[in-house]
């Protein structure tokens, strides 16, 4: 059964259709790339899939597994620290406890940046503090947007990394990017401007 299905979406911006009629399935052990230019609706496509918008648009999405959803900005409060942004994340199924919240810092980078306000980060570090959620969560169908915004080449490949490391384990990934993704992995590709799915 597939963590997540889409059929026949549509969206329309101003007057401009953004996408329509697409459809696809999301299974586990996939990683899938929405591709196109700035204004071709890959925001808009993800925040459908993963229930955030729930107007404005035609179609259906059937989400049939817990999902973690990472937007493109960090979603980080600069007067949390990265502990406590960690701890009570509405993405979260509850609070963490300090030793899992350590480690997931820890595996981002972060050591030692527990308790500081997280404002005096870079907004490398900040973008680290959310991505440390995806060690955090369970949630077997990913959703991240632009998730290598603000992060250094090292970065991006141990991202690159971890992504292979969940489809390999059962997993799925729907992600936006404009770059060129680097990894072992199948890759499914869904480009907006050409409306294609491969």
């Amino acid at each position: 059964m597939p963590l997540l299905v889409a059929q026949s979406l549509s969206l329309a911006r101003g007057g401009r259709e953004l996408f329509q009629q697409l459809s696809f399935s999301v299974h586990a052990g996939q990683l899938w790339q929405i591709r196109g230019p700035n204004g071709a609706g890959k925001t808009s496509l993800i925040r459908i899939l993963c229930g955030l918008a729930c107007h404005g648009f035609e179609g259906r999405v059937q989400r049939t597994a817990p999902q973690l959803y990472l937007g493109h900005q960090p979603a980080v409060k600069g007067l949390l620290t990265p502990r406590e942004n960690l701890s009570w994340h509405v993405s979260g199924a509850g609070v963490y406890a300090n030793d899992q919240v350590e480690s997931a810092l820890a595996r981002v980078g972060l050591y030692g940046y527990e308790d500081v306000p997280s404002h005096t980060l870079s907004a490398g570090q900040q973008r680290r503090v959310n991505l440390a959620r995806l060690f955090l969560s369970a949630a077997p169908m990913w959703l991240l947007d632009e998730p290598f915004t603000a992060i250094d080449r090292d970065g991006v490949d141990e991202l690159q990394s971890l992504l292979v490391t969940h489809v390999t384990n059962g997993g799925a990934v729907v992600m936006t990017s404009h770059q060129t993704l680097l990894v072992s992995c199948p890759v499914h590709f869904l480009d907006l401007m050409a409306g294609t799915i491969s």
